[in-house]
């Protein structure tokens, strides 16, 4: 393993961490701005981008109690994109 390895992962882990915190402020702001509690659709996809780098490092890492608490998010957030995507449009 050579120091450029380490930096590139550690650059991963970090924009993947940015990405998964991001998704709250926007939930937040979000909410603030309807004056009711909403899920945007910026959420899952900062969801999903944050998990996915966040699997990435945690792979590299080694680490299976990390690989396996993002793992199934990957999942969840992309199923919920598919829903969202697949749905619009549709009148409730």
């Amino acid at each position: 393993m050579t120091i450029e390895n380490l930096n590139i992962f550690l650059i991963i882990g970090f924009i993947g961490q940015g990405l998964f915190s991001m998704r709250f402020i926007i939930q937040w702001l979000a909410s603030e701005k309807a004056k009711k509690s909403v899920i945007p659709f910026s959420f899952w996809t900062f969801s999903l981008g944050g998990s996915v780098l966040l699997l990435i490092y945690a792979i590299y890492k080694k680490d299976p109690v990390f690989i396996l608490g993002q793992a199934p998010n990957v999942l969840i957030y992309s199923r919920n994109i598919y829903l969202i995507k697949k749905n619009k449009g549709v009148n409730k």
